[in-house]
């Protein structure tokens, strides 16, 4: 397929504006030409085909492929939702094809439809695979050619005015970086300033062959601090009215571009910057569907979360000096010395206290300094001499301005807290909000229908946590029936009964290393679909997974072990952990809680085993995935960042180990700002803040081990609570896959066995 882009040089197929903020995409993708109002407008209106048709026809020019129940539930469902203008919360299993499932009914509806992800695993899968699959399939019933672009942010793009004065940058940027910029102090070395020469001279060149400027296109790429050097952030940008370079600017071409596209990619963090910002970086469009909509809360936090840096004040302050008086530059380098010494002397965490005194101190200086910067700096004015370098200044002193002031305030509703990371390379005072239920209320919703799908959105069996959340007003949970308590509770006393750990007489096991079903007796199945939950404007609805679950996998929690107490690996679960991992000859996935539970099992692996070990940190993540999947007997062991995106069907992972539930550390800020406030409030911080955490990570870890039809293998707990904690032990496991469910380490270690010969 090739890339429609508008011709170099000219204005031609370019739009420009002056506002603060851009849309910024690469070109849109069609071999129909350019997408264009009056080729939408050629959708056929009174015979248009819908959603299901488009879904059906998608599906069947997939070969070997197959309607999905849950698919064609899915497409119905946000047809219905669009027409009724009404929110839709939808959790879609691994395995559903929701991607076709909800880019299907987006071409029924006029103008644009944005689609956000958290992941660029997925906004790549959805460029390069769903949507060409999809557009080749539906132009006969259509009589056209769908478009599609993709949004991102302005300094993902080559900028030719910040590239043009690279060269007479302030020195921090330049190929010497000041001795005061540089951990450890000094300039760079030769070899070094000549490598990033030679990068920023490879940009030059490539600018005058690129069409789009975006850096994905860059093969090979660049680091980033020779991009940063070629890229301008939108807070600095001056405006393309005001830019000499603004008739050719490729974040300008591309946005022109995103305006005439059918289905525009973006991204959570966009999505939320575009909130924050009114709503005027995203193209106007009916119908918004969020992806990984578990993520959106949390990147709505980190959008609207500030922090203050020494560095950067010293940046500012140099970037600044040419248009200041020195006694004005001179107050700011004070106040970043002032915020160096305070952050020196305060502990890293949260600040419940208020800021402390050398802190407050440094905020004030800040303030006073940044805003007498401003006032002296003055307008940016068409016929300023060098309008982006006096955008550049203006926009980071008002950043530190705004954010100085918003510490100083000292709101309810925000949170701030210290940071030292471990090695103490980088300290900061960061604020951001308790929470973002309100901002996603105010902004998300109105005049669009919102579709946020996931397959970890019912959490507990419900998914009200998740839509109170995402700003929705969701009813709180019924209590249940006194018949349904007295029910629940006889399923309570026979699952403890006398076989104990769970154990039930006269269940029986899947074999996943037969395929069918043995006796295990001491088991019980998990739950099943998710009943829906409906609120003011919004409904819900799970369409589950096309995968047995109960007969693809086993969820063993190792109810036996001690409850975990000690940050680490315990000798116990170490122990539990080779007894597994043996019977099945390694294809482990492990999920650790932490870096150094992750090394005490990785060494205690080699030192007991002669598999492979595989460890996070000891080589880049993406060549550690490859090296699983293509090393039948490899162990590949890390911490967070495997718990998602990590995709391996097949035999390579047969065995997910999960060291203990993955609540947040009480150390982490925001969720223990959170949790307190639920407790003032009179409420269980950790019931309502913590938990709910720990229910997602899981879900998403568990996730890991059935990704297609013939995948076969155990998840294993090594962490008893998730079957001895009667408050949230359940909630922790109806927010799970259905797995078929035991506490008995011999039935696990025994499907392990048939596995490895099978």
């Amino acid at each position: 397929m090739r890339t429609v882009t508008a011709p170099r040089g000219g204005s031609g197929g370019r739009r420009v504006g002056g506002d603060g903020y851009r849309r910024t995409v690469t070109a849109s993708r069609t071999a129909a030409g350019p997408s264009t109002p009056s080729a939408r407008s050629g959708r056929r209106r009174g015979g248009r085909p819908s959603g299901t048709e488009l879904l059906a026809a998608a599906v069947g020019a997939v070969p070997g492929g197959a309607a999905r129940p849950g698919q064609q539930q899915m497409t119905e469902a946000i047809e219905r939702s669009v027409a009724a203008r009404e929110h839709l919360l939808v959790q879609a299993g691994t395995g559903t094809g929701k991607s076709l499932a909800y880019l299907a009914p987006a071409l029924t509806v006029d103008g644009p439809v944005v689609v956000s992800t958290a992941t660029l695993a997925l906004q790549s899968q959805l460029v390069e695979h769903d949507l060409p699959r999809l557009a080749d399939a539906v132009e006969p019933l259509l009589g056209r050619r769908p478009t599609f672009a993709v949004l991102k942010g302005r300094h993902h793009y080559l900028c030719l005015a910040r590239l043009d004065n690279s060269t007479e940058d302030e020195p921090e940027d330049t190929l010497f970086d000041a001795p005061a910029a540089r951990p450890g102090g000094g300039t760079k070395w030769l070899g070094e300033a000549g490598r990033m020469g030679k990068q920023i001279q490879r940009l030059r060149d490539w600018a005058e062959k690129t069409d789009t400027g975006d850096r994905d296109e860059l093969d090979p790429g660049v680091d980033d601090q020779a991009w940063r050097l070629a890229s301008m952030p939108a807070r600095e940008c001056v405006g393309a009215s005001r830019c000499p370079f603004g008739q050719e600017c490729f974040a300008e071409a591309s946005r022109a571009r995103a305006r005439e596209a059918d289905i525009v990619v973006t991204n959570h963090s966009l999505l939320a910057v575009d909130m924050l910002a009114g709503r005027h970086i995203v193209p106007p469009h009916k119908l918004l569907i969020v992806d990984e909509a578990h993520e959106l809360a949390d990147r709505v936090s980190s959008a609207a979360q500030a922090e203050l840096v020494p560095e950067l004040i010293d940046r500012s302050a140099r970037r600044a000096r040419p248009l200041l008086r020195p006694d004005v530059a001179d107050r700011l380098t004070e106040a970043g010395d002032a915020l160096a010494v305070g952050l020196a002397e305060a502990p890293a965490g949260r600040l419940t206290g208020g800021l402390p005194g050398p802190l407050r101190e440094a905020c004030t200086l800040l303030d006073a300094a940044t805003r007498a910067a401003l006032d002296a700096i003055g307008d940016v004015k068409a016929d300023d001499p060098d309008p982006v370098r006096k955008q550049q200044a203006k926009a980071v002193l008002d950043e530190l301005s705004t954010t100085a002031q918003r510490l100083l305030e000292e709101a309810d509703h925000d949170v701030a807290w210290v940071e030292k990371p471990d090695n103490g390379s980088r300290r900061a005072l960061v604020v951001a909000p308790l929470s973002v239920a309100g901002t996603l209320a105010d902004h998300l919703y109105d005049e669009r229908t919102v579709v946020a799908t996931s397959a970890t959105l019912a959490l507990g069996g419900r998914f009200d946590t998740v839509a109170r959340a995402l700003g929705l007003d969701a009813p709180p949970p019924a209590p249940p029936s006194p018949a349904a308590a007295a029910l629940a509770t006889a399923a309570a006393g026979r699952s403890t009964g006398v076989l104990g750990g769970g154990a039930t007489a006269g269940t029986t096991a899947p074999d996943p290393g037969a395929g069918g079903v043995a006796a295990a007796p001491g088991s019980r199945p998990a739950t099943g679909v998710v009943p829906a939950t409906s609120g003011p404007g919004w409904s819900s609805l799970d369409v589950g997974s096309p995968f047995d679950y109960a007969r693809q996998g086993i969820l063993y929690v190792a109810a036996h072990l001690p409850r975990p107490s000690v940050s680490g690996l315990p000798e116990a679960a170490g122990a539990e952990l080779l007894r597994l991992v043996g019977a099945l000859g390694g294809r482990t996935l492990g999920l650790f809680s932490s870096r150094r539970a992750a090394q005490q099992a990785a060494e205690l692996l080699r030192a007991r085993t002669d598999l492979p070990v595989l460890l996070q940190g000891e080589e880049a993540l993406p060549l550690l995935v490859r090296r699983f999947r293509e090393e039948r007997s490899s162990c590949l062991f890390g911490v967070m960042s495997l718990w998602q995106g990590v995709d391996v069907p097949g035999d390579s992972c047969q065995l997910v180990v999960i060291d203990r539930l993955p609540f947040p550390r009480p150390d982490e800020p925001l969720a223990a700002a959170r949790a307190a406030a639920v407790d003032a409030g009179g409420g269980s911080g950790f019931s309502a803040v913590s938990v709910p955490i720990a229910a997602v990570r899981l879900a998403q870890g568990v996730g890991r081990l059935i990704r297609a039809t013939g995948d076969r293998g155990v998840v294993a707990v090594l962490d008893s609570r998730l079957e001895t904690a009667r408050g949230y032990g359940p909630f922790l496991r109806r927010s799970l896959p259905p797995f078929w469910y035991t506490t008995r380490s011999e039935v696990a270690q025994g499907a392990l066995e048939r596995l490895a010969k099978a």
